[in-house]
């Protein structure tokens, strides 16, 4: 088994598609039907056709990735796909090989089959380096580096990335490339590319160096800091026991003019359940707020994900996604203090897709 990411396009425009499909592929729609494809330099010659006058290393890359899709990738492989429209991550495992299929739009006619086994996987439950190998430049490449496969078969069964050779991990998948079979299929070109510096890497980055730095009671006083920002007067508990209430904050000279709200920050990687909110609607109502807020850096589970879905004109949940869009949005009217311990630089970035 191996371990391949397939991206959705460059706004995600075929998430949706792949998961209701259960599918992954697409993109490349100067290409046709590439079933009739039976060596490297077959396909090498319908990508210079389709991209005349191409620089020589584009029409390469491009091969190299149409050639995993079309022939390398095999059913009982692993397929990820980084969600744009979620930011979470998606892993399956491929069920049927490659096939063209002509009457879809001309962006989606590339497929593979996929049973898609976890479609809400956090970025944060993946470790550092196996994100920068998610992150790689190109649109269908084969992840190999620190174990991957192993390590994203362990993500599917407990949510959990453990880490290169972590505790339990057997390493019972072998690379093609170690195994002796296959390795004229394999492509160096499309094994671990070096990560894109893309706006989703970035955010990865800056997600690590909160967890990092922010940790448990300061990661309340940076929410305290960003409420601030927006406005609000906020009164912040002393770390220890604090009864469901981590941060009172109102509007006004005073902090007393609606809205008032009544704020929770759990700084735990885990997703948090229907105690917590159950525990913050209690402190709204005997704080006598108009909202409350809570700040689950590892997100809700589902139970907690429907109760929140009931409660939206009373409850806000900012996750750890929704904490960076917070911090983003209001860096340059943060203290100097907290702009220094966070040290951001705002700079353009061009997004390119290739594929």
């Amino acid at each position: 088994m191996t371990a391949w990411i397939i991206r959705t396009g460059r706004v995600g425009e075929r998430d949706n598609w792949a998961l209701d499909g259960s599918q992954a592929g697409g993109g490349f729609q100067e290409i046709g039907d590439l079933t009739g494809v039976k060596d490297r330099a077959q396909m090498k010659a319908r990508v210079d056709a389709a991209y005349p006058g191409g620089q020589p290393g584009r029409i390469a890359n491009f091969a190299g990735q149409l050639w995993a899709l079309s022939v390398t990738i095999k059913p009982g492989d692993l397929i990820v796909l980084p969600l744009k429209t979620t930011k979470k991550i998606a892993i399956g495992v491929c069920t049927t090989g490659y096939t063209y299929s002509a009457e879809e739009t001309s962006d989606r006619r590339h497929t593979i089959g996929v049973d898609w086994k976890r479609t809400d996987i956090p970025r944060l439950a993946l470790k550092d380096d196996l994100l920068n190998t998610v992150n790689g430049a190109m649109t269908i490449f084969q992840a190999s580096k620190r174990d991957a496969a192993i390590r994203l078969q362990a993500v599917i069964d407990t949510g959990t990335d453990p880490g290169f050779g972590g505790s339990g991990i057997k390493k019972t998948i072998k690379d093609k490339t170690e195994s002796g079979t296959d390795t004229d299929l394999i492509d160096i070109e499309t094994v671990d590319p070096i990560p894109a510096v893309t706006l989703e890497a970035i955010r990865d980055r800056v997600r690590t160096y909160l967890v990092e730095n922010f940790g448990q009671h300061k990661l309340t006083g940076l929410v305290a800091e960003i409420l601030r920002a927006q406005g609000y007067i906020c009164d912040v508990s002393p770390a220890g026991p604090d009864f469901g209430v981590d941060i009172l904050a109102g509007r006004g000279p005073l902090g007393l003019d609606s809205p008032t709200v009544v704020v929770e920050v759990k700084s735990e990687q885990g997703q948090i359940g229907v105690p917590v909110l159950n525990q913050l609607q209690g402190a709204v109502k005997n704080n006598q707020a108009d909202q409350g807020l809570l700040v689950a850096w590892g997100g809700l589970n589902k139970q907690a994900e429907t109760l929140r879905m009931s409660q939206r004109l009373k409850v806000r949940v900012w996750n750890d996604e929704d904490v960076i869009d917070e911090l983003l949005d209001v860096y340059d009217r943060l203290p100097e203090d907290i702009r220094a311990s966070i040290p951001l630089k705002r700079a353009w970035v061009l997004l390119e897709e290739t594929g």
